[in-house]
């Protein structure tokens, strides 16, 4: 009961705060290890509760389930996006991303 009333906070705030199409597109890859670490503690969780050979290890049950590792899965997700962004299969305005110029002189982002 408190996980899916959590659950349905947090969609209503993505509802409230992100309008249209942006809504397809959350994704979210933490960078932070202790969020990674709370994120693969929550699925070591739910893969020990679908076992009932508790002396499994988690890498164990990753393989008895058909699993990864989460990180794993981001690791895959972003180098499919890199790969569809070099074959032209997302439509990318690179236009709005900054330039880096490299000089010994400058440390700054231009636009350009």
């Amino acid at each position: 009961m408190i996980a899916a009333n959590s659950a349905n906070r947090t969609l209503g705030m993505i509802n409230r705060t992100i309008v249209g199409e942006a809504k397809i597109g959350i994704l979210w890859r933490p960078y932070l290890q202790k969020d990674i670490e709370l994120l693969e503690k929550v699925q070591r969780r739910a893969t020990r509760v679908m076992t009932n050979d508790k002396g499994l290890s988690y890498y164990d049950r990753l393989k008895k389930f058909g699993l990864t590792t989460l990180e794993t899965r981001r690791l895959r997700g972003g180098l499919i996006e890199v790969y569809k962004l070099f074959k032209g299969y997302d439509n990318v305005d690179f236009n709005v991303f900054p330039v880096v110029k490299y000089t010994s002189e400058r440390t700054r982002i231009e636009n350009l």
